[in-house]
């Protein structure tokens, strides 16, 4: 995928580690799936005959013979995106979507895995794949656990026809009916255009401040593995998508004037002040640094309010995003943890969908959000005991390498030891390197070999995508702000690693 001296940089800079992965044989041995094995209790909704025994495989066979099974089943022609429709699929099927994160990041990761892979030396291909298989099985067996959740089939008798779809989805989403979601949600699947599915979707996902943000990374996680798996799988992956979104947390009834509802509320009232031409307006670093310290201090509801005035004096919302990304990375600086990682990964996910969507309402709501709901997770982390470092990401100075010192491997070496020293070497180093491809390509393989949970993919395959959706003038810090997630070359491979290395050997 990458060009000859990229690609010696790269091998370089894991030292090595990447050598055992060279000869990619696949095992085989895989038994065949009779018609028989293949048939779906009745209680259970049930996919595509052509997907369906790869669905039951990942569902049927044991945790510690996965691996082996899938390379084997792989050398005998399986594709890629066979493999990626199963693992989704298995997971909606099989994983509660509620609360929208824990054990349902068996489904979340999907795509996260898959921008990985796609990234990813040819060698290296399956491994985020691997590891996304491993981890489905973890969650299969806690709902076991937790009352063994299946999706069952929809009921068809309330599906509506084609002509009322929309509108019985959206007075079922509004209304917070999960009955009628469901129902709703398998017509609209039916009946509508992906484009004007995920149109839909986009608002949903950003409506409320619940489970820290996987609503909207769901919504922007489902949609992008279904561009790769193809439409005809989305009515299992919406339904658990609606189902997921209508979660309110215990708040009560939709008019209970829960906090979390709040912003989507007053965001409504002021995205109607916006100036019409907003999408055209001028980068300024200045507007970006002014929104930057807000961010620091302001509220869900002064914040978006400076954010409408900046556009309507004329700045791009570009410098807004630039912002709003860099916020997030720099509030991780400040607290490393779960929470702050879901400023990133969510901010991610709402920038994505922003860029998806071709609604100039739904766009300024998206911005909106994301302005909104940084400040909460701000006070999220102080809410949780968490405390906030005296770390500035605009003002970080970068650490000017030694002789010899500085290098890719130095950097992940420190992230190890020293989070910060890293990241001031991070910064010099993508001053030096405009196109720090050695340094993404090094922290993808990283998590490859180091990764120990679905946060480790989640958040890499987000930091490193949006690096490159920051102006030039910005990145390189926000980029320094990710090495407080990022994993260190110092820590042990996985056990996983060295099995799924076992298996590509053999």
């Amino acid at each position: 995928m990458f060009g000859g001296p990229s690609r010696r940089r790269f091998l370089q800079a894991t030292t090595g580690a990447l050598a055992a992965f060279a000869d990619g044989a696949y095992l085989r041995g895989l038994p065949s799936v009779s018609a028989e094995e293949a048939q779906v209790d009745p209680k259970i909704v049930r996919f595509q005959p052509e997907i369906e025994p790869l669905v039951r495989l990942l569902e049927d066979t044991p945790r510690e013979q996965l691996i082996e099974e899938v390379a084997a089943r792989i050398k005998k022609g399986t594709s890629y995106r066979e493999v990626l429709t199963a693992l989704l699929l298995a997971g909606v099927r099989n994983v509660q979507p509620r609360p929208v994160g824990f054990k349902f990041h068996a489904v979340l990761v999907v795509n996260s895995a898959h921008l990985a892979s796609l990234s990813s030396p040819d060698e290296l291909r399956w491994l985020p794949i691997f590891w996304a298989l491993d981890y489905f099985k973890v969650a299969q067996a806690a709902d076991v656990r937790e009352g063994n959740w299946t999706m069952a089939p929809v009921d068809e008798s309330a599906v509506p026809t084609a002509h009322h779809a929309r509108e019985a989805f959206t007075r079922a989403m509004d209304r917070w009916d999960e009955q009628a979601v469901d129902a709703a949600v398998a017509g609209l699947a039916r009946s509508a255009g992906a484009n004007e599915v995920f149109e839909l979707f986009a608002r949903y996902g950003a409506r409320d401040f619940r489970d820290i943000g996987h609503k909207a990374i769901f919504v922007a996680n489902s949609w992008r593995a279904l561009s790769c798996m193809g439409w005809q799988y989305a009515e299992p992956v919406l339904r658990s998508l609606a189902y997921a979104l209508q979660d309110r947390g215990g708040d009560g009834p939709p008019d209970s004037d829960a906090a979390a509802d709040r912003p989507w509320r007053n965001n409504s009232e002021l995205a109607a002040q916006i100036r019409p031409d907003w999408q055209q307006g001028k980068l300024e670093d200045t507007a970006t640094a002014e929104l930057l310290a807000a961010l620091r201090t302001g509220s869900e509801t002064d914040v978006p309010q400076q954010v409408v005035a900046l556009l309507n004096r004329g700045v791009a919302a570009q410098s807004i995003w630039d912002a709003l990304l860099v916020s997030s990375s720099e509030l991780l600086a400040r607290s490393p943890g779960i929470v702050a990682l879901h400023a990133v990964t969510s901010s991610n996910a709402l920038r994505f969908a922003y860029e998806a969507s071709d609604s100039d309402d739904t766009r300024r709501m998206l911005l909106l959000q994301n302005a909104a709901f940084l400040p909460l997770f701000r006070q999220a982390v102080v809410g949780r005991g968490g405390k906030l470092a005296d770390i500035q990401l605009d003002t970080l100075e970068p650490l000017d390498p030694a002789p010899n010192d500085g290098s890719v491997e130095d950097i992940f070496s420190d992230v190890s030891d020293d989070r910060l020293r890293a990241a001031r070497k991070t910064l010099a180093y993508a001053r030096q390197h405009p196109a720090p491809e050695q340094f993404i390509n090094t922290a993808r393989v990283l998590v490859f070999l180091k990764g120990k949970d679905s946060h480790d993919y989640k958040f890499s395959s987000a930091v490193l995508e949006d690096y490159y959706h920051i102006s030039p003038a910005w990145r390189d810090r926000y980029l320094a702000g990710s090495v407080f997630n990022l994993r260190g070359s110092k820590a042990a491979d996985t056990a996983l690693a060295e099995r799924s290395r076992a298996a590509l050997r053999a």
